[in-house]
């Protein structure tokens, strides 16, 4: 009989986490997942890192692998090229934001946010501009698990022990309703740093994933950034490794914003959980300064562009095209956020409900004011995912943070075919979970009494 539990000890796996037992899940369809004891979860997470857009057991995704691979599944891109990966290019150039031109592909999120970094670099330096290569970034984001991409993160909680290789950037603060709700704030850090260093790119999400579920800073922020990136040269990257692809209900949440990115890198919904493929998506004005000046750039991994992923990616495409589902994202998803808001109204610890598509964010503060973040020591975001995994819902939630820019929140993001009956579940499903934690730390509030009053 197959375990349906796995412990540290009892694998030859590393996990994540040594003290945890894992559940071994064994097959997928649409929104549901299965373990090797039958038990079946509902998956508000898309595989429970955003990625499976299409849901599972997509029958059409493993016929374009499966064709692929009989003709033809792996040459690298140094010297040869493939049709996968030239159609694909062209696909994706179609639906990005206009002026986009070249892409660049990749193995996953971080690889093409490392991508980007690089490219930037080689762009200033392309320009005669050997000093710019300082980044900016907002101090809370998440941009992958590399010593590159931690070093875009101002969470010194993430970094860990691993600080003595990490090469720290420049941040500066988010421009949330608790801290700078107009984004003066953060154009106020940013000039700051345009005034003593030399930068080479602004990093950001468009729509932040999982440092601050749902959120994008308000318009005057754009605003201001694109009129600073004229001023001073700097290019403005977009991580959409997870919004890329539909899931806010467009193809890419850059083209939205009052400040058009020069380069996005994405991932998850380009291969929707059948293939590990990112690509990273490059303007006009970035590709004509390399090609005026090295006419080269050798860096990348082995599957970079692989016909096989890039196979699954053009399946990916065809089926968003043809079934219509961002459409379908855009609209339903502003519905869902309403059932959320309408089905955890009058929870004292909610403070809102937020977000674009099938991207949503809840943000909890503590219930004795309504505006302070929640003691970090009750670990609400985790209790909220426990309660709601006794309940079969798989959700992801993050913690507060020492800076203190973000508190408990938790994410929201279903693949985009899930019927009706199963989004009105996983409503009912979170809202009692929540409800089940709100009534639960009312007691230990009391043993934090520097809730602001």
């Amino acid at each position: 009989m197959a375990q349906t539990l796995i412990e540290s000890d009892r694998t030859h796996v590393l996990p994540l986490e040594l003290d945890k037992r894992y559940p071994v899940i064994v097959r997928g369809e649409g929104a549901w997942v299965e373990d090797a004891a039958g038990n079946r979860y509902l998956d508000a997470m898309s595989g429970g890192s955003m990625a499976a857009t299409l849901g599972h057991g997509r029958a059409d995704l493993v016929a374009a692998a499966r064709k692929q691979a009989e003709t033809l599944s792996f040459v690298h891109n140094e010297r040869l090229t493939n049709p996968a990966q030239e159609q694909l290019a062209r696909e994706l150039v179609e639906v990005a934001p206009e002026g986009m031109t070249r892409v660049r592909f990749v193995t996953s999120g971080s690889d093409a946010n490392e991508m980007a970094i690089q490219i930037a670099r080689q762009y200033h330096l392309d320009r005669g501009e050997p000093d710019r290569w300082q980044i900016v970034s907002p101090a809370q984001a998440y941009h992958g698990p590399t010593m590159q991409t931690l070093g875009l993160t101002g969470r010194p909680g993430l970094q860990g022990p691993f600080g003595p290789y990490i090469r720290q950037h420049l941040h500066i603060p988010p421009s949330t309703w608790r801290f700078d709700p107009t984004g003066q704030a953060a154009l106020d850090a940013l000039d700051e740093h345009l005034r003593s260093t030399p930068i080479s790119a602004y990093f950001c999400e468009p729509i932040s994933a999982a440092a601050l579920p749902g959120y994008t800073p308000p318009k005057r922020f754009w605003e201001g950034l694109a009129e600073r990136r004229e001023r001073h040269g700097f290019l403005v990257i977009f991580d959409e490794v997870v919004t890329g692809v539909g899931r806010v209900g467009e193809w890419f949440a850059g083209g939205q914003t009052a400040c058009p990115p020069d380069m996005i890198a994405t991932a998850k919904g380009l291969g929707a959980g059948y293939a590990a493929i990112g690509a990273v998506l490059v303007r006009d004005r970035v590709y004509d300064a390399l090609a005026a000046g090295s006419r080269r750039f050798t860096l990348g991994h082995t599957w970079d562009g692989a016909p096989l992923p890039c196979a699954i990616g053009l399946a990916v495409l065809h089926a968003l095209r043809t079934e219509g589902w961002i459409d379908h994202v855009r609209e339903r998803g502003r519905r869902l956020r309403d059932e959320l808001e309408a089905a955890l109204d009058g929870v004292p610890m909610v403070r809102e409900v937020r977000g674009h598509g099938y991207l949503l964010g809840v943000s909890f503060v503590d219930p004795r004011n309504g505006t302070t973040l929640l003691p970090w020591q009750l670990r609400v975001g985790a209790k909220v995912d426990d309660a709601c995994f006794r309940r079969n819902l798989i959700t992801l939630s993050t913690q507060p943070t020492r800076d203190g820019f973000a508190g408990d929140q938790t994410l929201f993001a279903p693949p985009f075919p899930t019927p009706d009956d199963d989004l009105a579940e996983m409503v009912e499903r979170f809202a009692a979970a929540v409800r089940e934690v709100d009534a639960a730390i009312e007691p230990l509030l009391a043993e934090h009494p520097d809730a602001e009053r």
